[in-house]
């Protein structure tokens, strides 16, 4: 069997992306191992998930993130002892600067819940219902140090129905998420997403 994906986990909330994502390692049908999830916050439930889980964890708070660059580098060193290959958020609502970058190039993934470059920023799932666009979705891209715009890997779109309130809206495009997310880090688990000279993502089917 191929070697599991050593994966660590950087959120700031309550964790359901990272819940998808042990749930379908512990199935069986997703070969990564999460070696350390982050917080931001040190009262995120999604700590208390990784807990649960047998998860090593650490909680930083805004002292840590008065100076970013030195929080990035804590970051990198946490993440590289633990033996990180990859780092995933999942509901990280911090920027992700150069020490970080430079550390995992190509391999600092993001979820973002609409299809970029359409509704970038915090309040993407608010902005594309206020918009009364028809489709909306979700995209999983690397970062960069641009927000909301690294080599996009995979989207889906999400259907915006006659009688969906924001709230309705919001349930089915964080559903996707929890599909999406675990699928794109199969993809990556398997060696089969590369980043050309293009800046775009290539996928071997």
């Amino acid at each position: 069997m191929v070697q599991a994906l050593n994966i660590g986990v950087l959120l700031s909330g309550s964790g359901t992306n990272l819940q998808a994502i042990i749930d379908r390692i512990e199935d069986g049908s997703l070969n990564c191992r999460i070696v350390k999830v982050i917080s931001s916050r040190p009262d995120a439930y999604g700590l208390k998930r990784a807990e649960a889980a047998g998860i090593p964890t650490l909680a930083l708070n805004r002292d840590v993130y008065a100076d970013p660059i030195a929080a990035d580098e804590l970051i990198v060193r946490e993440m590289r002892e633990a033996g990180a290959e990859y780092i995933v958020m999942a509901g990280y609502m911090r920027m992700v600067r150069d020490p970080l970058l430079d550390a995992y190039p190509d391999r600092v993934l993001n979820l973002h819940p609409a299809l970029l470059p359409s509704f970038k920023g915090a309040h993407a799932i608010q902005d594309a219902f206020d918009a009364g666009v028809k489709v909306t979705g979700v995209t999983v891209h690397f970062a960069n140090t641009e927000y909301d715009k690294g080599p996009i890997v995979a989207q889906r779109a999400v259907e915006v129905l006659e009688d969906d309130t924001l709230d309705s809206l919001e349930e089915r495009i964080h559903a996707t998420e929890h599909a999406l997310y675990p699928e794109v880090l199969g993809l990556l688990a398997a060696g089969a997403v590369t980043v050309g000279e293009d800046r775009k993502v290539h996928i071997a089917r």
